[in-house]
């Protein structure tokens, strides 16, 4: 229910997307499972990565399995990213801004220091942001990214 609940956001059309830090398949596996999306996803941990293979081969799920870290990964920009539980907003804009198209869509669920997370990232990038709630946290909040630019730093 937790990755399902992204399900309505997906943009009209999507071709592809990418899942940051995949784990355990949430919610990249599950999206890709719900919707037919091909969906980009991207664990390090060789455990956690075979697992992945394991779980696309039995589903039939549409996904590439990309067993290295984030910064590594060589893909063409998506129109849809995210992300569950993988880092504080800041480093988490900083991981998927390369891998996102222009006119694209983050997606993080977030927990209850959502807030503080956002205040943060704004020192560094500028956004469009909206939050909305979470269906499975009472204190969490979905968050919906575009117009994602860094801020120029002067250095």
């Amino acid at each position: 229910m937790d990755s399902l609940q992204l399900l309505p956001f997906l943009p009209p059309g999507l071709a592809g997307a990418i899942d940051l830090g995949s784990g355990g398949g949430l919610p990249g596996l599950v999206l890709a499972l719900a919707s037919d999306v091909h969906f980009d996803l991207i664990e390090a941990d060789a455990r956690k990565a075979a697992f992945l293979k394991e779980a696309a081969q039995a589903t039939g799920a549409p996904v590439t399995i990309h067993a290295q870290r984030i910064e590594a990964v060589s893909l063409p920009p998506s129109g849809f990213v995210t992300a569950r539980a993988l880092a504080p907003l800041p480093k988490l804009l900083s991981l998927a801004a390369p891998l996102l198209a222009p006119g694209g869509l983050c997606l993080f669920p977030k927990g209850q220091s959502f807030d503080a997370e956002i205040d943060d990232a704004r020192h560094s990038w500028t956004m469009t942001i909206e939050t909305m709630p979470s269906r499975t946290s009472p204190e969490g909040r979905l968050l919906l990214i575009r117009d994602l630019r860094q801020k120029d730093t002067g250095r």
